[in-house]
């Protein structure tokens, strides 16, 4: 039995999780602490492009910076006989896309506490000048617990992002706002804009814009013509509907700017029931007061 290959001379690489376009994600050990990894490994054909390295490293500080409860943590990074990898948190759990294509449209209550989780990343994010730029269903991770972490900032700006790389449009088509497919430069908006892509999604099982032809895809989404949410949804809260549809709309004026507002947005949503409640209770109770008072006076 062959021996398993060493990272590192620490990781122990095992099955394979997941592959994307420059780098693919190992099951992975780490035999000093003695706790499952995950290992992302940039593709050697890759890994001879300058820019690509670039973003490798990018998406390692970035990631590592945040220290935050919803974005996948960073344990270390490096270069193995010119393998460069990064060494992830390891959740057990599933990602978002797969979930929805395994268990279809998700509960309003599930899919406003994922936005909250994302927001209060995105909050943090933003505030550190990063934007993760590529928000999807397959970059949100579930923890044992339920909740949500954000993964892959592989197409991620930060501060120290080289400016040759900084207009290029990156991320996946079909989240992005027309604007930005344009060719304007990325904003917090864009990460909110996703988001709310993503919660469409989960909350109807389809894709905003299902186009697969490219083409056709961005002339979808700079048409923004989207069936309303409340009519695949009749069931939830219209504010909650309200408040995805603004995040993409596909006015940039209209959007939230900051990840505080859309978060607003959602706690106002959830407060309303409550406050119909208590002005209903208020009335049942008038009512019993009017009503003896009236018997009193006969």
């Amino acid at each position: 039995m062959a021996a398993p290959e060493v990272l590192g001379g620490r990781y122990e690489l095992r099955g394979v999780l997941g592959r994307g376009g420059m780098a693919e994600v190992r099951d992975g050990w780490d035999t000093r602490l003695g706790r499952p990894v995950a290992v992302k490994m940039l593709y050697p054909a890759v890994s001879v492009q300058s820019d690509t390295r670039r973003r490798f490293v990018t998406e390692a500080r970035a990631a590592a910076t945040l220290n935050h409860p919803h974005v996948v943590a960073v344990h270390d990074s490096g270069v193995d006989h010119g393998r460069h990898y990064i060494v992830l948190e390891r959740l057990p759990g599933q990602n978002l896309a797969g979930v929805l294509a395994r268990g279809g449209p998700l509960p309003a209550g599930q899919v406003r506490a994922i936005m909250r989780d994302v927001l209060s990343a995105l909050d943090a994010a933003h505030a550190r000048g990063v934007l993760h730029r590529d928000i999807k269903p397959a970059n949100l991770l579930f923890t044992p617990s339920g909740g949500v972490k954000i993964a892959d900032f592989g197409v991620a700006k930060s501060p120290e992002t080289p400016q040759t790389l900084t207009n290029r449009v990156f991320g996946t088509m079909a989240y992005l706002p027309a604007d930005r497919i344009a060719g304007r430069p990325a904003v917090p908006s864009d990460d909110l804009y996703a988001l709310g892509v993503v919660a469409y999604e989960a909350l109807t099982a389809r894709r905003a814009y299902p186009q697969e032809n490219l083409a056709a895809l961005a002339d979808a989404i700079a048409a923004g013509r989207v069936t309303p949410l409340t009519a695949l949804r009749p069931d939830i809260d219209p504010a909650l509907a309200m408040t995805i549809e603004r995040a993409m709309s596909p006015d940039p004026r209209w959007r939230f700017a900051t990840a505080a507002q859309m978060r607003a947005s959602l706690n106002a949503t959830a407060r309303r029931p409550q406050r119909a409640g208590v002005v209903l209770a208020a009335a049942a109770v008038l009512a019993v007061v009017v009503l003896a008072a009236l018997l009193v006076a006969m």
